[in-house]
């Protein structure tokens, strides 16, 4: 039986490549609509999977497991319907906050405090505008790794001292230092006060979302930051990781009440702080890009109808022509399943085919499309299962009637045929 099946299969691949041999015009615009077609719903995919992959990614640098207390909520969007007036007035994090939340939430692993400003950074004669001035606390690197390609990380003793030292970004150090590794142990200025460089942040690129932008930062410890800046006015914001066990649902209902209690709020009392999950982020990422494939689909689809009345046509064509060799076949013991089966493997082979030239196309869309966008497109395994499979798919119903018009025959008419 199994054998009996591949010698189906050869013979039905056999006959198709012969068809598409003999019929090259024919063959093409046939296959036309199914090359279009998959070409259209992978690359589409293959963008949208690629671009989504790139900005998930961007997210979960935020801090996995993460959430941000801040006064402002990011998911409320902006523009002119922006309840601004609701979140204003509302206290800013504080990093005396900071140890009351370690003491009473144990869900949470590790807690950060950040303040932020944008301005100068002197080296020399060198002078650079709109710097990221970052001041974070021990356990920030926990939460938000900080890479370092050159030199090293701030210390402990630098942390608890408030050491005038710092990490600079990459774009900072070439910038100023022409060549990154020189940045090290170098003294730049900020807001008058003389820094140390102990390294520089490894290169992290452009980012889409915006996010730390370490290449275009100077990271120093919260406790000499404080110094330069305004902790109440310096975009204050506290981060909590929660515990590898515990979801961030579960951390964020255990910082809620954490918070309600630090800020001796009343049951009756509105929340005055905004505690902003980075997975819900994820998760609205993921449902935008729901309606950018619906898009891909609907355009495919179009196409893919296109290609199976093509197909159908040239699998009615392939009937006809072996209306005597069906015949034959049929004489001498061929049965209904074994036609039905051979020419669905040949309408199917032909649509693999058509769908193979157009994964081709998109393979090289992928090679342009990589070079000219700071992030790789890819075609995933399984946009090249789906694709196989579509193509199956359409070619079974696209070949089904012509296949059954070639099982029902009578084999001496269809002899007498020739």
């Amino acid at each position: 039986m199994i054998r009996r099946s591949i010698e189906i299969v050869l013979s039905s691949i056999k006959m198709t490549l012969q068809e598409l041999w003999k019929n090259k015009l024919r063959t093409f615009l046939s296959l036309l609509g199914v090359t279009f077609g998959i070409f259209c719903i992978i690359s589409v995919l293959a963008v949208v999977n690629s671009l989504e992959q790139n900005i998930q990614n961007e997210v979960k640098a935020l801090g996995n497991n993460t959430i941000y207390v801040d006064k402002w909520d990011y998911s409320a969007g902006g523009g002119p319907d922006f309840p601004w007036w609701k979140y204003v007035n509302r206290p800013n994090p504080k990093y005396e906050e900071l140890e009351e939340i370690k003491k009473r939430t144990p869900s949470a692993k590790y807690v950060a405090f950040k303040i932020s400003i944008s301005d100068k950074v002197f080296f020399e004669n060198n002078q650079l505008t709109g710097v990221n001035i970052y001041g974070i606390s021990e356990e920030f690197n926990d939460i938000q790794p900080v890479d370092i390609a050159h030199g090293r990380y701030l210390s402990d003793a630098e942390f608890s001292q408030g050491s005038p030292v710092a990490v600079i970004g990459n774009e900072i150090a070439e910038k100023l230092f022409i060549d990154p590794d020189r940045a090290a142990g170098k003294m730049i200025t900020v807001k008058g006060k003389k820094i140390i460089v102990s390294g520089v942040i490894k290169k992290q690129g452009k980012t889409m979302i915006g996010g730390w932008q370490f290449d275009q930062s100077v990271i120093l410890s919260y406790r000499f930051a404080r110094n330069i800046m305004d902790p109440k006015r310096a975009d204050p914001l506290i981060l909590v990781q929660g515990q590898d066990y515990l979801s961030s649902k579960a951390l964020k209902d255990d910082l809620t009440g954490t918070m309600r209690a630090i800020r001796k709020l009343t049951p009756t009392k509105e929340e005055n702080f905004t505690l902003n999950d980075i997975n819900d982020f994820s998760d609205a990422i993921s449902e935008a890009f729901v309606s950018l494939n619906m898009g891909g689909w609907a355009i495919a689809t179009l196409s893919l109808i296109v290609g199976m009345f093509g197909v159908a046509n040239i699998m009615f064509v392939t009937v006809r022509e072996r209306t005597s060799q069906i015949g034959l076949k049929k004489a001498i013991g061929a049965k209904k399943r074994i036609i039905l089966a051979e020419f669905l493997l040949e309408s199917a082979f032909l649509c693999i085919i058509g769908g193979l030239i157009g994964l081709t196309f998109v393979f090289l869309l992928t090679k342009v499309l990589s070079g000219a966008l700071d992030f790789p497109v890819f075609i995933s395994t399984s946009n090249l299962v789906l694709a196989i499979g579509i193509c199956v798919l359409v070619g079974v119903v696209a070949g089904f009637i012509p296949a059954r018009q070639a099982a029902s025959m009578d084999p001496v008419e269809a002899i007498r045929s020739k």
